[in-house]
């Protein structure tokens, strides 16, 4: 099992994602050029209309095509968005005014009740803090501990 990295920001012309489409939520059908895929891969995809967002999706059956040489489709699985939407938001630390200006992806048909959590999900995943409606960034994380 490899993983494989075709988001947009390396633009590695012989390692492209031609198309990413949506099956049913959660199931994904996924067109490259490159990179040896193989059935039990791992792909690291970026979301439509992000910048620096990115899914891993899981290759479960393979088949390269003869014409155009290097050329495949992939049925994959993922997570399970109904409507995918992505945010733009920003936070401060509460310790030294350092802003977070950061992308997350929430499915849309959850309402807006789903922004808050999925924020704070990625806010974690930049190693930022929040502790009692306060947020840290990990310079500050550090130099508390």
């Amino acid at each position: 099992m490899a993983e494989h990295d075709f988001r947009y920001n390396l633009l590695n012309p012989e390692h492209t994602l031609i198309e990413c489409r949506a099956l049913a939520p959660g199931r994904y059908q996924v067109t490259g050029n490159g990179g040896s895929v193989q059935s039990g891969d791992d792909l690291l995809v970026t979301l439509k209309g992000s910048r620096d967002l990115f899914m891993r999706l899981h290759a479960e059956k393979v088949r390269h095509l003869i014409n155009p040489p290097g050329q495949w489709v992939a049925v994959t699985s993922g997570p399970a968005f109904r409507e995918l939407a992505i945010h733009n938001w920003q936070v401060k630390c509460d310790s030294c005014n350092t802003e977070l200006d950061f992308e997350f992806a929430v499915d849309a048909a959850l309402g807006k009740k789903a922004q808050g959590p999925a924020a704070e999900t990625r806010i974690r995943e930049l190693g930022w803090t929040q502790q009692q409606d306060k947020h840290l960034c990990p310079k500050c994380q550090s130099a508390a501990a």
